[in-house]
């Protein structure tokens, strides 16, 4: 399955293609050229025979006609003697016609290969990972539920005790430049409650082969978090090289150098064999590099998020949009996960495979929240020690209040715009719902399941790029006393709130002035506008 093969087998193929087209155009030419001798011959044969046959019958009629070809017969002496040149130069001409032809082939097969952007190289990869040939293997991943045979060496940790909520997993190795591990575990810890450290385990892998430099690292990491330690929540260990797979002479994909094939496949069983070690250590796993820093109360910000998906199939959530920083899995999966970065770890980097993971699982589209909860600090990469300044320009390091946005039923009776659903408005992920131009007395209404207390409310419409799409003229709504419907449920009497100013609404302290529980919310349009509708995002707190 490798990509620079597949490449290689259609640079050759249109090699091939270039060729056959070539010889039909030789073919074609050589035949073009017998008919012109053939005919010039038959030609020639003709004419002598009729001279001769009136010559001896002494007819002056024909000998006039007979100096009437004079001219063409000079003409047939000049083929003859072109006829062996203008053979050679065909031969030759064409000859360099498929020298060239084939070196243009050739050149714009490898500028496709050296110029072509990463995209492509991933879909051709999707592509390869899809195919027939390895269907046998994904459907395999559905028994990978045991763990990966492997002895771990605890390097600093005491017996876990009880299963946490959610553990974060981080695995790291020597640096030419710069080490920042000791101060991504400083941010996780201090940028958690007292409440949320008895809810999370942190487990660092030092999956470097130097011994010297684990020591070293492990007593940095005794020192200045020894509390966290024996109260169990934090746990260092060590994969021996002995359970890795070969890492020299690897293919190299995508043009990489040796050296980076062999360091990103490093990588993937590094990373393989640190989910093996969590899969039953808590309920969720958040993969980080050990170059991160934590937004504040992340916990509480992700467990927000889990339960506003309750119900909902996922495999990915993602916290951060770089690499495999702050992503989010259920536990029961990494067993699966760790098998599958073990089979293909020499194919593609990690965070490829996890996007191939997540697309083989059934999960399309990518979910992601904002603001994200973690950032790359790190200046030199682990890689050589090169500058690496990529950061996540949607990081919010201080705390942020993610909504509750209890489960509810939504409905619309204005114009859709394709796919940008009702639904679209009310989720955490980064959509919006989107309608042709709404009309006086069209409503965006929100049902909840259960009755609810509301403390705060926020309504967002636009977006930075369509400012305009605003709701212009509307008002918020509350109701109570939901009435049966066999098609949708709906409340009977509301109350307003209050108006939307420049496309938005916010207000706290509803539950002080709303004195019933709250059944319903409903965006109401006071005046009919020729701009089109976004609902950015609804967002609800409940106390």
């Amino acid at each position: 399955m490798e990509c620079c093969q597949l490449l290689g087998q259609e640079k050759i193929i249109g090699a091939l293609i270039t060729m056959q087209k070539i010889l039909n155009v030789l073919l074609s030419a050589e035949g073009i050229l017998k008919c012109l001798m053939l005919e010039k011959d038959m030609v020639r044969f003709v004419l002598r025979k009729t001279v001769q046959r009136n010559v001896a019958k002494g007819s002056r009629r024909y000998k006039k006609k007979m100096f009437k070809f004079h001219p063409m017969k000079h003409i047939f002496e000049i083929l003859d003697k072109m006829r062996c040149l203008r053979k050679r130069s065909t031969v030759s001409f064409l000859g360099v016609l498929v020298i060239f032809l084939l070196f243009i082939n050739l050149y714009i097969e490898d500028s496709y290969v050296l110029e072509g952007d990463k995209q492509l190289i991933r879909e051709t990869s999707t592509h390869q990972l899809n195919s027939e040939r390895y269907v046998h293997t994904f459907k395999d991943l559905s028994n990978f539920s045991g763990a990966i045979n492997v002895t771990y060496r605890y390097l600093a940790a005491t017996p876990l005790q009880r299963k946490r909520y959610l553990t974060i997993g981080l695995s790291s190795v020597k640096r030419k430049k710069g080490n920042y591990l000791l101060e991504t575990i400083k941010s996780i810890f201090e940028q958690s409650s007292y409440e949320e450290l008895k809810e999370i385990s942190v487990v660092v892998h030092l999956a470097d082969f130097n011994s010297s430099w684990r020591d070293a690292m492990v007593q940095d990491i005794t020192q200045k978090f020894a509390h966290h330690i024996i109260a169990g929540r934090l746990m260092v260990i060590h994969a021996p090289e002995e359970y890795y797979p070969i890492l020299d002479g690897l293919k190299r994909n995508y043009n990489d150098p040796e050296d980076r094939v062999k360091f990103r496949s490093k990588q993937n069983v590094d990373y393989a064999f640190l989910l093996n070690f969590c899969a039953n250590t808590s309920d969720y796993y958040v993969m980080l590099e050990d170059d991160v820093r934590c937004s504040k109360n992340f916990l509480t910000a992700i467990k927000k998020v889990i339960a506003s998906l309750e119900g909902t199939y996922w495999v990915t959530l993602e916290f951060s949009k770089l690499g495999y920083i702050g992503k989010l899995y259920h536990s029961h999966d990494l067993p699966r996960l760790a098998h599958f970065l073990l089979m293909f770890y020499q194919e593609m980097p990690c965070d490829w495979l996890l996007t191939h993971f997540r697309g083989l699982l059934a999960q399309k589209n990518v979910i992601r929240f904002k603001p994200s909860l973690f950032q790359h600090m790190g200046y030199y990469s682990s890689y050589k020690g090169t500058e690496n300044k990529l950061k996540d320009d949607d990081f919010e390091e201080e705390s942020f209040d993610i909504p509750d946005n209890p489960p509810a039923s939504l409905y619309t009776n204005m114009n859709v715009f394709e796919n940008y659903e009702a639904s679209k408005a009310y989720s955490s992920v980064d959509e919006y719902f989107w309608g042709k131009p709404p009309s006086t007395g069209d409503v965006f209404v929100i049902v909840f399941e259960n009755p609810i207390i509301i403390k705060k409310i926020k309504v967002n419409t636009g977006t930075e790029d369509r400012q305009n799409d605003i709701l212009h003229h509307g008002a918020l709504d509350v109701g109570e006393n939901v009435l049966p419907s066999k098609q949708r449920r709906q409340c009977s009497t509301y109350l307003r709130l209050g108006e939307f100013k420049n496309g938005n609404f916010e207000m706290s302290g509803v539950n002080q002035k709303i004195p019933f529980d709250i059944h319903c919310m409903r965006i109401y349009v006071t005046k009919t506008q020729k701009e089109w509708l976004i609902i950015r995002s609804i967002s609800i707190w409940t106390s």
